[in-house]
C-alpha cells in the first residue's frame, strides 16, 4: 500500500529526475567523462581546475614576462577564434616569446593551445618550449615543438643536452592546429604524452608515453611564440594557453 510518505518520496524523486533532465545530464556528463579518462571534447570532471591561463583582455602583462622586440607581442583577432596572441620576430632577431608560471618538480598537469605559423624561410623556429634556468649544464629545454614551413615535430632533451625526436607531421603556412600535452616534471623519470589535433600521438619509441628528463636546474617554466635567429620573418598566432588538471579542461579553448 503506497502511503503518504512513500507518496512525498516519489514526489522528490521524480522532480529530481526532472532537474536532471532539464539541465542536461550534467552530474551524469560529468561522471561519464571521468569513466573514459582523456578525451578532448568531453565534459570536465567536477574536479578539474585551471591552473593558469593568459588574458587577452588585460594583454602581454598577463603573462609572466614577455622576450620580445617593443610591440611584436600582441593580441590580434583571427576569425573564428577571437582574440588570440600573435608573436612576431623579425629576420635576424633571436626570439618573441612569452613566458608562463614557475613549474615545480614533481608536478603533473595538462597544457593545450592551438597555433598557426608563418615562417618565411627554411629554418627551424621552437613555438613551444618547456624551458629551464640555467640554460647552461642542464637539459636547457627538455621539451620542445619547432616548426618550419612544412613539417611540425617534438623533441625531448635529456640532462645531457642530446635530443630524442619523439614526433613529427607535415604543416604548412597559416593553418591552425591543436596541441595539447600531459606533464609529469621530473629530471629523469618524468613523463610525456601528446595529443595533436584532437588525437592522441604515438612517438617514436612506439609508446603514447614517453618517459625521460621533462625537469632540470633550479626552475623551469613554459614558453611560446618563436625562438631561433633566422634570415627570414617569422610569426607564431596561438590561442591562450590553458595548464589544467584535466585533459578536457586544458583543451576546452583550442
Amino acid at each position: 500500500m503506497t502511503t503518504a510518505l512513500h507518496r512525498r518520496r516519489l514526489t522528490f524523486w521524480a522532480a529530481g529526475a526532472a532537474a536532471l533532465a532539464l539541465t542536461g545530464g550534467a552530474v551524469a556528463i560529468a561522471t561519464q567523462a571521468s569513466a573514459t579518462g582523456d578525451k578532448p571534447g568531453s565534459a570536465p570532471s567536477a574536479a578539474g581546475k585551471v591552473i593558469w591561463k593568459p588574458n587577452t583582455a588585460v594583454g602581454p602583462s598577463t603573462f609572466a614576462s614577455v622576450q620580445c622586440a617593443p610591440g611584436d607581442f600582441k593580441v590580434v583577432s583571427s576569425g573564428a577564434k577571437g582574440k588570440v596572441w600573435q608573436a612576431v620576430q623579425a629576420a635576424g632577431q633571436e626570439r618573441c616569446e612569452a613566458l608562463g608560471p614557475t613549474l615545480t618538480a614533481g608536478q603533473t598537469f595538462y597544457v593545450g593551445w592551438a597555433a598557426k605559423v608563418d615562417i618565411a624561410d627554411s629554418d627551424d623556429r621552437y613555438i613551444f618550449q618547456l624551458k629551464c634556468d640555467p640554460s647552461t649544464g642542464t637539459a636547457n629545454h627538455p621539451i620542445e615543438i619547432d616548426a618550419t614551413n612544412g613539417r611540425v615535430r617534438l623533441q625531448e632533451w635529456d640532462i645531457h643536452h642530446v635530443a630524442h625526436p619523439l614526433w613529427t607531421a607535415p604543416i604548412v603556412n597559416d593553418q591552425w592546429h591543436s596541441y595539447a600535452l600531459k606533464i609529469h616534471l621530473a629530471r629523469t623519470g618524468g613523463t610525456i604524452d601528446f595529443w595533436y589535433d584532437g588525437t592522441k600521438q604515438t612517438f617514436t619509441t612506439g609508446s603514447g608515453t614517453f618517459t625521460g628528463t621533462t625537469y632540470d636546474g633550479t626552475s623551469d617554466y613554459l614558453k611560446w611564440g618563436s625562438y631561433h635567429p633566422s634570415p627570414g620573418d617569422a610569426a607564431t598566432t596561438f590561442t591562450s594557453p590553458t595548464m589544467a588538471t584535466t585533459l578536457q579542461l586544458a583543451t576546452a579553448g583550442s
